[in-house]
């Protein structure tokens, strides 16, 4: 019997949405919350060449990337005998992630109709937009960057039952997306909930770094 007073497991994870009308195609949720996530963010400033009136200026937003570790195991579905568990361990919740990074098999078949029937220009293959749910402090439009899978224990017909998956992905901002697209309203969205975090923070006296005034 569960206790009625535990607070609610949030999950992290990723939701595929269709870029135009916004409605949802898929979600993935994370088994288990990674231990750490990290974040990087590098400044887009003018360059180190600016002329000297434009340090102060910023090209854009600041590109940012997350990096998270997940665990994947399949101990707890095998235990109550799930059959797609028992059949195919944990391809199915590998297949899912790894398919965001794999045009789809019927797009590629086209594309190469296209091209057998000698059409010159062949628009590149488009996927959902991808969303990278952490909280609802957290809701970005990312592109994956990098991934790779450690497959650590097997069922003695060596479909995998413990994985680790690390996910790379780089935030998708206006300007990459735009202002007028469903991925530009949310990375605005992200931006200004920053903003307003940052103006929860409490300011600090000028007397804490050991000084009355600026110079």
């Amino acid at each position: 019997m569960g206790f009625p007073n535990s607070p609610l497991l949030i999950k992290g994870g990723i939701v595929l949405i269709d870029p135009n009308s916004g409605a949802v195609q898929r979600i993935i949720a994370l088994q288990y919350n990674p231990d750490t996530l990290s974040r990087t963010l590098q400044v887009q400033g003018v360059g180190e060449k600016a002329n000297p009136s434009e340090a102060l200026r910023l090209k854009g937003p600041a590109i940012e990337t997350f990096k998270v570790d997940a665990e994947i195991d399949a101990t707890d579905q095998l235990e109550v005998s799930d059959q797609t568990a028992v059949q195919v361990g944990l391809y199915p919740q590998l297949a899912a992630l790894e398919t965001l990074i794999y045009p789809a098999s019927t797009d590629l078949i086209s594309n190469n109709n296209l091209a057998s029937a000698g059409t010159l220009e062949i628009i590149p293959m488009e996927k959902p937009l991808t969303l990278f749910i952490w909280s609802r402090n957290r809701i970005v439009p990312v592109r994956l960057t990098d991934f790779s899978v450690t497959e650590e224990a097997f069922d003695p017909t060596l479909n995998p039952i413990r994985a680790k998956v690390s996910l790379g992905m780089r935030v998708l901002s206006v300007d990459d997306l735009g202002f007028d697209s469903q991925g530009g309203n949310l990375f605005m969205a992200y931006l200004m909930q920053k903003e307003q975090l940052a103006s929860m923070a409490p300011a600090a006296a000028l007397s804490a770094l050991g000084i009355n005034s600026i110079p």
